[in-house]
C-alpha cells in the first residue's frame, strides 16, 4: 500500500511540475533566449593558425559576428571557422532569426556548399569531414576533422622546402615558380589509376601526401600539392571543383588563371610520363574552348575565376 501511495505522490509531483513548465513555458524561454543573446554578442574567434588565409573572397568572407541573423551569414561563419585551423567552435543563432535552425540543419546537410566552403582554405585547415551539433535553444557547435594528420605535415612541409631549395632556388618571377614546381610534381608522380579505377592502391593519392612523398596522385592530391606551394609563396589560389573534378585557380599579374596539374599529367598507353602545358595558366575563355566536361563548374561559386574579378586581393 506504502508503494502504491508513494507512486501516486511521484505522479502528482510530476504533474504539479509539468504544470508549472506548461504555464510559465513563455517566460522561461524568453528568459533563456535573452541570456544566450547576452552572451552572444560577446563571441570572438582569436584563434588562426599559421594556414589561415587572409583574402576576400565574392563567394564567401571571414566574421566576427557569431550571433546568426541570416542564412548568409552561416556560411560565412562555417568559412572563418574552417580557415581559422581551429578543431570546435561553438556559436549562437539570435533569437528573433526564427528559421536559423532549419537554417543551419539544411547547410550542415548539404555536402555541395560544404564542399564549395572547404575550397577556399589552406589544404592543412580543409576537413575530411565536419559534424554540426545544435540544440532547441539556438546553440551550435561545429567539429572539424581535419584532411591532414600533424605528421602528415611535417613530412609534406619537409619536403616542400626541399623542393624550393633544389628546384625554385633563387627563382622570383612568379608565373616561373609555378612553372617550376607545375613540372616538378608532374615529373615526380604518376595518376593513381589504380585507385580511380578500382580503389585497391593504398596510397595516399587524395591528398598532397600521395604526389609529394608516394609518387601518386588524384586530382584532389595535385591540386592540394599545388596549392601548399602557392600558399607559401603567397600567391592568391582556392580550389575549383566540378561534380567529378578539382583544379586550382591561381591569381597573377592582375588576373586570376585555371591551373589544372591532373590533366597536364595524363595517362598514356604506353605508361611512359608525359608533360602537357594545356592547362597551364588559361583563362575561362579558354578553358570553355577545350571543351572538357570535366571542368563545368559553378560560376556563382567560384566567381573570381569566371570574371577574373581581383578588388579583393
Amino acid at each position: 500500500m506504502k508503494k502504491f501511495l508513494s507512486s501516486i505522490s511521484s505522479i502528482f509531483f510530476l504533474s504539479i511540475v509539468l504544470l508549472v513548465i506548461y504555464y510559465y513555458r513563455e517566460d522561461i524561454n524568453t528568459y533563456y533566449m535573452t541570456h544566450f543573446s547576452k552572451i552572444d554578442k560577446n563571441i570572438t574567434l582569436d584563434y588562426k593558425n599559421d594556414y589561415t588565409r587572409n583574402y576576400t573572397y565574392n563567394y564567401i568572407t571571414t566574421t566576427d559576428e557569431f550571433l546568426i541573423k541570416n542564412k548568409e551569414q552561416i556560411i560565412n561563419i562555417y568559412y572563418t571557422v574552417i580557415n581559422s585551423g581551429i578543431n570546435e567552435f561553438s556559436f549562437y543563432c539570435s533569437n528573433t532569426y526564427k528559421d536559423c535552425i532549419n537554417d543551419i540543419s539544411e547547410i550542415a546537410n548539404n555536402q555541395i556548399i560544404l564542399s564549395n566552403i572547404n575550397s577556399f582554405v589552406h589544404p592543412y585547415n580543409s576537413f575530411s569531414s565536419i559534424e554540426t551539433k545544435y540544440d532547441s535553444l539556438g546553440k551550435i557547435t561545429v567539429k572539424i576533422n581535419k584532411s591532414y594528420t600533424e605528421e602528415q605535415i611535417q613530412s609534406i612541409n619537409s619536403k616542400v622546402k626541399d623542393i624550393i631549395k633544389n628546384e625554385v632556388k633563387d627563382e622570383t618571377n612568379k608565373k616561373e615558380i609555378i612553372k617550376i614546381i607545375h613540372d616538378y610534381i608532374i615529373n615526380n608522380s604518376k595518376y593513381d589509376s589504380d585507385k580511380s579505377d578500382k580503389n585497391i592502391t593504398n596510397y595516399l593519392s587524395s591528398i598532397a601526401y600521395g604526389p609529394l612523398l608516394q609518387g601518386y596522385g588524384l586530382c584532389g592530391g595535385y591540386t592540394d600539392a599545388m596549392a601548399i606551394f602557392l600558399d607559401y609563396f603567397n600567391i592568391p589560389n582556392f580550389k575549383v571543383i566540378s561534380e567529378n573534378h578539382i583544379w586550382n585557380a591561381v591569381y597573377i599579374e592582375n588576373n586570376w588563371y585555371h591551373l589544372d596539374l591532373t590533366w597536364d599529367d595524363p595517362v598514356v598507353s604506353d605508361g611512359s610520363n608525359t608533360l602537357d602545358y594545356t592547362f597551364f595558366l588559361i583563362n575561362d575563355s579558354e578553358l570553355e574552348k577545350l571543351e572538357t566536361n570535366q571542368h563545368i563548374y559553378d560560376k556563382n561559386v567560384f566567381v573570381e575565376v569566371s570574371t577574373n574579378t581581383h578588388e579583393n586581393i
